[in-house]
């Protein structure tokens, strides 16, 4: 008997200092619970152990870590009160889906981040929302819940609400001690109150930072073979235009939107900026194919120039090759952080092509770019522009760029519609397109001859504008209407004739600035100032955007530019009048700066490969010959020995002093002739050029003057 008391009085001591060891352990999660703080772990007051436990239960199970103090107290209480204990199997399976569905509902009902419902919650969540829904999903957890609270406790529901009812029945005098406990009460309903205010508020503040995700990818509508075209690939006339199946289609596979990454990255930013002294919060972040924006709201007094000057602060703190800062985004009050994608998205020009932004469109010059940082297709039309200057370093997409635009144009457009004058000085990018029926004349690859083409196309722009003026017209889609209203009456039906719109496209224009520069900015500036009304359009591209290819009278008058990755802030602002495109990423990534405006937009450029344009134009080359014309591409190479010969009297003066000097003191120099005569560099370069060509003096040499070959006598060297 003495034994058996005995036995149970060192068991209730056993079960004594559990309960107090469990007590100790509810308060030690409580205060790591509650001092945890992700940015400063060690800081926690329950020391490192403390902190990494909190870390942990959050990650877990979000806020739901908090039912694990109350559950160690109510064991705690079963030891020490009780002094007993009866272990069940089902006890610890009940608490786990009591932990999962507490879980799975924070998640539903907050937040489908891993704060809320920790990982627990956000992938059962996503995995029972794809069958459930969300509705169905939400029933489904408080089921589960009232279950697991059940089992866990043993403690019927319906018991506790059958006895608190049967007690409220029972108590006539709580009308009496109704105004005494009105009190705590209203507090208890205002601390509810201004609880939930507090949770509106910070909902309100990290609302908009839960992520947007990229535009959604268009279905293909390859898998209905009636669809495979569009409206504007229907034939027209004999000729058949390409079909989208000759373009590759984009992988099936859905790109994971990392929301843990992109919040991780708000709170580095924000943290960065502080330490510079630069308050706010990153109030949303748009996610795209190749870049997210993150959009910071500086607190009031913040200067914006203090922000744009720390994007290389920034984009070391973020790891990332570079970043892009747009102070302020226009319409918002919030700055733009561009940080490049850890995985970019390709973008391929079938998508574009099947997009609205480019089926909409009526325009024949409709181009096909790529997506803008969103994810949103982008389509753009050369008509309204109505010149395009497009610039890149080597191997930055420029042209790929240039193919995506002219194969565009090629789905949109027949021979009768569309001619291309293609100049290609390198004698690669363009030579895929020799033979095509578009063609105005071969693909031009001698600077000399380009020069000459560009004369010819001069002379077309006021050929045209004489028939337009003939019948009375000031467009060329004017003219077109009325030609084919009339034609059939028209007396001169051998002069007038339907004119299509030429796209003259130079894929190198330092080339021909080196060879024939004064002709090429002739005619270029020509060709930009008046052959918009006469359906002639300019595409000019060059990886040299330096002053002096991209001169200011041609600048002046190409005001539609793309800047894909330049070397320097220089060439940026060369280009378009602003830096930015030095931090672009390459790969067809590109700022775009329409006509008119002073805003550039980001675009990510479309990929197409040489076997798909290979498929098009061969397409293409089946259904016929090209038709040159022969007043264009047989325009004659003018001598350059001629080119000063109606420069004026003052030149001829001027030349007259210059062989004079130059004879007499033995000694010929452009810079030579520049001092002594007092005139500008490019008369004594074109003063140096005629002498050479009339045989006064020799070729440059490099760095070492020129020699003269005629002597002071008037003789000629080596006679």
């Amino acid at each position: 008997m003495a034994n058996s008391k005995e036995k149970e009085r060192k068991k209730g001591l056993k079960q004594e200092v559990i309960g107090i060891a469990l007590v100790f352990v509810s308060l030690f999660l409580i205060i790591s619970l509650l001092s945890y703080s992700e940015a400063n772990i060690a800081s926690n007051w329950g020391g490192i152990v403390g902190g990494y436990t909190a870390w942990l239960l959050f990650k877990v199970v979000g806020y739901s870590a908090y039912i694990f103090p109350v559950l160690i107290i109510i064991l705690a209480l079963e030891f020490l009160i009780r002094r007993e204990f009866e272990f069940r199997p089902l006890i610890p399976i009940s608490l786990f889906f009591l932990l999962v569905s507490f879980s799975g509902l924070l998640s539903s009902l907050v937040g489908n981040d891993t704060l809320s419902g920790g990982a627990l919650g956000k992938y059962t969540c996503l995995l029972l929302w794809n069958y459930l829904g969300w509705t169905g999903t939400l029933i489904f957890f408080m089921a589960m819940l009232l279950s697991s609270a059940i089992f866990a406790t043993g403690i019927s529901f319906v018991d506790i609400v059958g006895k608190a009812y049967n007690l409220y029945s029972q108590r006539p005098e709580t009308e009496d001690k109704e105004p005494e406990d009105e009190e705590p009460s209203e507090a208890e309903g205002h601390d509810r109150a201004s609880l939930q205010e507090q949770k509106t508020e910070i909902k309100k503040v990290e609302r908009p930072a839960i992520i947007v995700p990229p535009a959604p990818k268009k279905q293909p509508k390859t898998k209905e073979p009636a669809q495979e075209h569009f409206e504007f690939l229907k034939a027209t006339g004999e000729f058949q235009l390409p079909p989208i199946s000759f373009l590759d289609s984009p992988p099936e596979k859905a790109h994971v939107l990392d929301e843990e990454a992109l919040r991780t990255n708000s709170k580095i930013l924000e943290k960065k900026l502080k330490d510079y002294g630069v308050d706010g919060q990153v109030i949303a972040v748009t996610t795209g194919p190749v870049v997210n924006m993150y959009e910071f709201e500086p607190a009031p007094g913040v200067k914006v120039a203090s922000i744009v000057n720390l994007s290389d602060d920034l984009a070391l703190a973020l790891r990332a090759a570079s970043i892009r800062i747009i102070a302020p985004i226009p319409g918002k009050a919030v700055v733009g952080i561009e940080v490049p994608n850890a995985a970019k998205q390709k973008i391929y020009l079938r998508e574009i092509l099947e997009s609205q932004a480019y089926a909409k469109s009526h325009s024949k010059l409709t181009f096909a770019l790529g997506k803008d940082i969103s994810g949103n297709p982008f389509a753009a039309d050369l008509t309204r522009m109505p010149h395009l200057l497009m610039a890149g370093a080597t191997g930055t997409g420029k042209s790929v760029t240039v193919n995506d635009i002219i194969i565009s144009i090629l789905y949109k457009a027949t021979p009768v519609d569309v001619r291309f004058l293609m100049i290609d000085p390198k004698m690669l990018e363009l030579s895929a397109y020799e033979g095509i029926p578009h063609l105005l004349t071969p693909v031009v690859t001698d600077p000399k001859r380009a020069s000459a083409v560009l004369r010819g196309m001069v002379n077309e722009m006021g050929e045209r504008y004489k028939l337009m003026a003939e019948k009375g017209t000031k467009s060329i889609d004017k003219y077109n209407q009325l030609f084919d209203e009339e034609g059939s009456r028209d007396e001169d039906k051998e002069v007038h004739r339907r004119l299509p719109f030429i796209v003259v496209i130079i894929d190198e224009l330092a080339d021909l600035m080196m060879v024939a520069g004064k002709d090429v900015e002739e005619s270029l500036v020509r060709l930009t100032q008046m052959a918009r009304a006469a359906g002639i359009h300019l595409l000019v591209a060059t990886q040299r955007p330096s002053v002096d290819v991209i001169t200011g009278l041609i600048k002046a008058n190409l005001p539609a530019r793309i800047s894909l990755q330049v070397a320097s802030r220089t060439d940026s602002r060369t280009i378009l009048d602003t830096g930015g495109a030095e931090t672009l990423l390459g790969e067809g990534d590109m700022l775009f700066l329409p006509p008119g405006s002073s805003r550039v937009k980001r675009i990510h450029g479309a990929y197409i490969s040489e076997a798909e344009i290979k498929r098009v134009t061969d397409f293409l080359k089946k259904q016929g010959k090209p038709a040159y014309d022969k007043a264009i591409s047989e325009a004659k190479v003018e001598e350059k020995a001629g080119m000063d010969d109606d420069l004026g009297e003052e030149f001829n003066k001027r030349y007259d002093e210059a062989v004079a000097i130059v004879i007499q003191l033995q000694q010929a120099s452009t810079s030579y002739i520049q001092r002594r005569l007092r005139i500008g560099y490019n008369t004594a370069a074109r003063i140096m050029e005629k002498m050479e060509a009339e045989g006064i003096v020799g070729p440059a040499q490099g760095s070492r003057p020129r020699e003269v070959l005629v002597k002071q006598e008037g003789g000629v060297r080596g006679e």
